[in-house]
């Protein structure tokens, strides 16, 4: 089957309409067309990236600049509280394009149980994934903390 054509990338080349809220660059920002509440807003490198592990170093801080601004803007501009900024990586990902959700967030807005149940570590089992991810670091570069 062939792969879709990327709907970011449209919007990003002017081939798809969007509300575009914010251009530089290397970023571009738009209102999500299924909002968890209204001023919901994606910010995307306008290099077709599919993952955070695939964002070049050189984007890495006018993406997240980006989401900064929109959580600014939803505060001063929707009234909003505060704000949810959150990122899929592969799973939950509905478009193949490296994106952050900036969603404004208010006191009592309901969004109550929208993440997954929590847990909690046995003894001694979180040291061990603590260890387990410091010796992944330290494989690809990272340098894990010690």
């Amino acid at each position: 089957m062939p792969e879709r054509p990327c709907q970011f990338c449209a919007i990003i080349r002017g081939e798809q309409p969007a509300e575009i809220v914010l251009e530089t660059p290397e970023v571009i920002a738009f209102l999500d067309r299924r909002p968890v509440f209204k001023g919901h807003v994606l910010v995307c490198p306008r290099e077709h990236v599919v993952t955070l592990t695939d964002l070049p170093d050189e984007l890495l801080e006018p993406v997240f600049a980006g989401a900064r601004l929109m959580a600014a803007a939803v505060k001063a501009g929707l009234g909003s509280t505060g704000s949810f900024v959150a990122l899929n990586n592969t799973v939950s990902q509905s478009v193949p394009h490296l994106h952050v959700h900036v969603v404004p967030r208010t006191k009592g807005d309901g969004l109550r149980g929208f993440f997954w149940p929590r847990t909690t570590y046995a003894d001694g089992e979180m040291t061990s994934y603590a260890d387990r991810l410091r010796s992944a670091l330290d494989v690809t570069g990272g340098g894990g903390a010690r």
